[in-house]
């Protein structure tokens, strides 16, 4: 395993939940820490491997993204410098490394149950639904679509959130039933204002946000964005001088794994589920790069591994 990757925590906090990528523990009853590790997954399946610098590349583009969001929306972070979260919580202190350029010092929020999607180009499993209905969520979209069109203006797209499998596709009507007209109404709002200016942001970097997702939560009668934001996990980056409408686009993240893996089933030699294969290291080493090279376009400068207190991948 590379020095630069981290698969897994244990911090001395009540770990509130291990997803598929974030150890999330509660500093008390205010605050949490998010830990984005370096795992990754592909077709719903988590493979061994970790791809070194992916969870820092996550936790430092959400942590840009609200810097630039400061006064459009209200989020949760409290900071994801890696000093000031040793300061605040100092039982963390031998834990630097792990914590290093990957961790989020966040308040507490009651999770509202809604993924808030965006989406500004049809792909995925709604061209899937469009292609065999010509709706999405049930919902009737224009006719003559094709794959990968630009979507005008955006469709807010809602979903439940699964605790496992697929979230699913609901309708505004389901939300409304299931958060009230005004909550839904808020969210739908909120979450277009974002996406809008993200897409806006991105593109002249080369980068297309197709779709994305938020999640919000309340606290003391706000609604505040939380979790990662227009990151290449929470959504889909496809490169720009690559794009071409009528079929499916590269992206910026997991490609060359979903690529590698696709090869590795059509072979035969995987089924698709868990256990996954085991990945070459230039597979490894490619996802990386891609991560990274995702993070300099929108930035403006690579991550920033002496600042982070990360070590040079070897």
């Amino acid at each position: 395993m590379s020095a630069a990757a981290l698969t897994h925590t244990n911090l001395p906090l009540p770990l509130v939940r291990r997803g598929k990528v974030r150890d999330v523990y509660a500093v008390d009853d205010d605050r949490l820490l998010m830990v984005t590790t370096d795992r990754i997954s592909a077709f719903d399946v988590v493979m061994h491997e970790a791809i070194p610098y992916k969870g820092a590349v996550l936790t430092q583009v959400t942590a840009w993204w609200l810097a630039q969001l400061a006064g459009m929306v209200d989020h949760h972070l409290i900071t994801a410098e890696t000093d000031e979260i040793i300061a605040a919580v100092p039982s963390l202190a031998p834990y630097r490394d792990a914590l290093a350029g990957r961790s989020m010092l966040t308040v507490r929020a009651d999770v509202v149950p809604i993924e808030c999607v965006i989406r500004g180009y049809i792909t995925g499993s709604a061209w899937k639904e469009y292609r065999e209905h010509g709706t999405l969520a049930g919902e009737a979209l224009k006719a003559g679509l094709q794959e990968s069109d630009r979507l005008d203006p955006p469709i807010f797209s809602p979903a439940t959130k699964a605790e496992t499998g697929h979230d699913e596709n609901i309708t505004v009507s389901k939300v409304i039933s299931e958060v009230g007209a005004d909550t839904a109404a808020q969210l739908e709002s909120l979450a277009r204002r974002i996406y809008e200016y993200g897409r806006a942001t991105a593109e002249p970097r080369g980068i297309i946000v197709a779709d994305t997702k938020f999640e919000f939560g309340w606290r003391d009668g706000k609604l505040l964005l939380i979790d990662e934001v227009l990151t290449p996990d929470s959504s889909r980056f496809w490169p720009a001088d690559s794009y071409a409408p009528g079929r499916g686009q590269p992206s910026f993240d997991k490609q060359p794994l979903r690529d590698w893996l696709d090869v590795e089933r059509h072979a035969g030699r995987w089924n698709g589920e868990a256990p996954p294969p085991t990945l070459p290291p230039e597979v490894i080493r490619a996802t990386s790069v891609r991560y990274r090279d995702a993070f300099a376009r929108l930035t403006g400068a690579p991550l920033d591994l002496a600042r982070l207190g990360l070590p040079e991948d070897r």
